[in-house]
């Protein structure tokens, strides 16, 4: 019976000077280079998560321009439907 492989293969290419270092890092830290290569790719794309995270951040402050808050959502979404049940009754006359 075949056995399922849990993970999948990349073959990736590198200058020798960049693999001996990542070699000699994973013996280092008693680590295999696919071990050390997992961990950095996490790290990486924990940073771009986060960078996302921020660039959403600035561009929301940049649309909140009359600093509304959390504390302020349930007041205008009552605001908003006032308005819309208005604008529906002007229009059935």
């Amino acid at each position: 019976m075949p056995t399922t492989r849990r993970s999948k293969v990349f073959t990736i290419s590198m200058p020798p000077e960049m693999a001996a270092a990542a070699e000699r890092l994973a013996r280092r830290e008693n680590r295999t280079v696919s071990e050390l290569f997992r961990e950095a790719f996490r790290a990486y794309d924990e940073r771009q998560v986060g960078k996302f995270i921020d660039e959403m951040g600035e561009y929301a402050r940049t649309r909140n321009l009359q600093g509304y808050t959390e504390a302020d959502i349930p007041r205008l979404i009552d605001e908003v439907r006032a308005e819309m049940r208005t604008e529906r009754e002007v229009v059935k006359k």
